[in-house]
């Protein structure tokens, strides 16, 4: 695996409000492509972040109706980049929501979807607690997509915490991994950077964590600190709390360099019988 390319992660502070969410990160997209971004990766949530089921159901779309779905394709032909964008609500026809994220190519075509898998169901606090499952409906199937660069996997936030699933990416061919998300302030603090670089070492490979930041409707505050992360761990590039973009040089000889060091993907133990 061989090649260079210049990625970049998008931090948000998305409110309630569509039009106004991606209106505030059509600049900092416009300045990734500037920078010469060939991969551009936007937070959970990007296009609206509310607290309650009530106030997500009357604002998520179907697919074919989803202002945010023509806004990435038009940015992806704008930049000549393929997009990730961080996460969307879409109608899943039974009264809950997908959680899904889109991969837009540089032509604007939608390339690859994947819904969340994994639900934030967790009482973090006394007066903090989340559950996803009430109001979205799980994806089934882990996605690998092929881009001109290599493949690359697609998570959502809390998927993080199930490095299975990153293994089963990496195993498929993922060379890059991104995992736009809304982490909590307080879950952030204890494990994001952590959780992260955990991962890229499993993997070999290289992280995207574009993050939503601050303080949004309902009060619920979030984390930042979008972060870049070689595929041995290393953070080569980190946003702090406010909106922003990151970027950084992904040289793909690394993800075979760190797999050849530390082979550990091929060395999995069955577990039906004694490793």
């Amino acid at each position: 695996m061989n090649g260079k390319l210049i990625a970049a992660c998008i931090q948000a502070n998305a409110g309630p409000d569509i039009a106004e969410n991606l209106s505030a990160v059509e600049p900092l997209i416009l300045e990734a492509g500037k920078s010469g971004a060939r991969l551009i990766a936007l937070p959970e949530n990007v296009s609206m972040m509310v607290k309650g089921r009530d106030k997500i159901a009357a604002q998520a779309k179907n697919e074919g109706d989803h202002p945010a779905i023509p806004f990435f394709a038009a940015m992806a032909q704008k930049t000549g980049a393929w997009i990730v964008g961080g996460s969307l609500a879409i109608a899943a026809g039974d009264g809950k929501f997908f959680n899904r994220c889109y991969l837009f190519n540089p032509e604007g075509n939608i390339a690859a979807r994947y819904d969340k898998i994994h639900m934030f169901d967790a009482d973090v606090g006394t007066d903090e607690k989340y559950r996803e499952s009430e109001t979205f409906r799980r994806g089934e199937r882990a996605v690998v997509a092929d881009a001109d660069f290599g493949k690359l996997g697609l998570t959502i936030c809390y998927d993080l915490r199930f490095p299975h699933l990153y293994r089963a990416l990496a195993k498929a061919g993922a060379a890059i991994i991104t995992a736009p998300a809304a982490f909590t302030a307080t879950t952030g603090a204890l494990h994001w950077h952590v959780l992260l670089r955990a991962r890229a070492i499993e993997t070999g490979a290289y992280i995207l964590a574009p993050a939503q930041c601050g303080t949004h409707d309902g009060g619920r505050r979030t984390y930042g600190h979008s972060l870049i992360i070689d595929p041995l761990g290393t953070i080569v590039a980190e946003a702090g709390v406010e909106p922003g973009t990151i970027t950084a040089e992904l040289d793909l000889s690394k993800v075979d360099e760190a797999r050849r060091m530390l082979p550990s993907l091929k060395h999995d133990c069955e577990f039906e019988r004694p490793c």
